[in-house]
């Protein structure tokens, strides 16, 4: 018998990665437990800590802002870059990561899954908006990234490569061996990562009706009033081409991967639109 290669070795590596991230999750397993949905989400955690750069933080349990003042329900893990959004607000224990900052958010969900609730939950995140309005030195220049919607013609040089982003969505979730689990609906998310306890696997479905192109439209002009300064990108691949068949860790390194190099940074920080909420709620004495 021929010995492994290390690509080999590396391949059945994450095939037995995904086999105990699986076992893990349904250890000890009981319905409506929050002890059991906590320990859960820390095995989640630990497979997103090992398949994105750690320029990403991950945060359990967070809310999201924005500078308006709005916030999203609660999220199970949130996946954001500190380097270029620095500040994470507290209050108490509870954290609130601007929107600027936020690449993934993720729920982690057991069998029974409420559809309608997580629908509101998408719309609270759906709803933050970044804010353009902010002031960086690059090693060219300083950026002001503030649009001026006061030109009367858009030229292709004040076209943008990035105007507001969103975070991408995945749900996390278990399928019984019983076959009593939910199914999700998946036009709520853009990923689907269910552990299924029958074969020991991870079944991932990403969203593969939006090319690389439309990817980057959707994660990178995420909305719909800057449409003149949007800086078009056409790419026809799909997510489908990224799959490594019967590995799904490996596939979804190289899909999630590559849509968060198409975001590559967040929006940088809008300190002044912060500054402006801040001082609208800030009591005058």
């Amino acid at each position: 018998m021929a010995e492994e290669t290390t690509v080999q070795k590396i391949i059945k590596n994450y095939k037995q990665l995904e086999e105990s991230i699986v076992k893990q999750l349904f250890i000890e397993y009981t319905d409506h437990s929050p002890t059991s949905g906590s320990y859960r989400e820390d095995v989640w955690r630990s497979l997103f800590r090992q398949i994105i750069p750690y320029k990403f933080s991950i945060e359990k349990g967070a809310f999201i802002i924005d500078s308006k003042g709005l916030t999203s329900k609660e999220i199970d893990l949130v996946i954001f870059d500190e380097q270029y959004t620095p500040y994470i607000f507290n209050y108490g224990n509870i954290r609130f990561i601007p929107i600027e900052a936020v690449a993934v958010v993720i729920q982690c969900k057991s069998n029974a899954i409420n559809n309608s609730n997580l629908q509101v939950w998408k719309m609270s995140i759906s709803l933050l908006k970044t804010d353009t309005r902010s002031i960086t030195r690059i090693y060219q220049s300083v950026v002001n990234g503030e649009l001026n919607k006061a030109e009367e013609a858009i030229c292709e040089k004040n076209k943008k490569t990035q105007t507001a982003t969103r975070p991408i969505s995945i749900l996390c979730h278990l399928k019984k061996q019983d076959g009593t689990s939910t199914k999700p609906k998946s036009e709520l998310f853009d990923f689907i990562i269910c552990a299924d306890e029958a074969g020991s696997q991870l079944n991932i479905f990403p969203d593969q009706n939006k090319n690389l192109g439309e990817w980057y439209k959707s994660l990178n002009h995420h909305n719909d009033q800057f449409e003149e300064y949007v800086k078009d990108y056409q790419n026809p691949t799909s997510l489908k081409d990224y799959e490594v068949p019967n590995n799904s860790i490996l596939s979804l390194i190289f899909q999630l991967n590559q849509l968060l190099m198409l975001i590559n940074n967040p929006m940088l920080f809008p300190h002044q639109a912060y500054v402006e909420m801040f001082n609208a709620h800030n009591p005058k004495t």
